[in-house]
């Protein structure tokens, strides 16, 4: 006998989105507001404000090595995301997972920054994500670099627009006087 006849109903959805951060987080909003019975699936820890920063109040000189990883630790456990210099600080690499726990192969050389926590990379970045430029959209055109981006500019920038509106940035700079 079947105790739950609810449960196809109960798990049965209409969207699912992987990862809270800025792009995931979003989309479940989008998604939840037209009326869609949405999921978001999360593999990180859920950073507390405050607490989930160990290091925020910190200066360098009350870390160990003033903030500085040792190269032999980078090499030991970040060998790939340490060439970009992200995980060189004692101040942030908790956010980071190491990469002998996280492999991944690379055919041409690849920097994946990755850290697993409820809010996405935007935590890694300070919880700053900005706008593109036409020149960001532009850029592997006329460097004849990677892929160029199918989209331009003009074709985000209402939802920029939309964004910044709901997260209240175009009120904060015109009280600030920066725009």
């Amino acid at each position: 006998m079947n105790l739950n006849l609810k449960a196809k109903d109960e798990n049965t959805y209409d969207a699912i989105v992987i990862g809270s951060g800025i792009s995931g987080g979003w989309a479940a909003k989008e998604l939840c507001e037209k009326g869609m019975k949405t999921l978001v699936l999360e593999r990180g820890r859920d950073v507390k404000h405050v607490t989930g920063y160990p290091t925020a109040t910190l200066s360098p000189w009350e870390l160990e090595n003033r903030g500085r990883t040792s190269q032999e630790e980078n090499d030991k456990y970040y060998p790939k995301q340490s060439r970009t210099g992200y995980t060189t600080s004692a101040a942030r690499k908790h956010f980071f997972v190491k990469d002998t726990e996280h492999p991944y192969q690379e055919v041409k050389r690849f920097d994946w920054m990755r850290g697993y926590q409820v809010g996405g990379r935007s935590l890694m970045w300070g919880r700053q994500s900005y706008r593109w430029s036409e020149m960001d959209f532009e850029a592997n055109k006329k460097e004849g670099i990677a892929v160029d981006w199918p989209i331009r500019y003009k074709d985000l920038a209402s939802w920029y627009d939309y964004v910044e509106e709901f997260a209240g940035i175009k009120e904060w700079l015109q009280l600030h006087c920066l725009c």
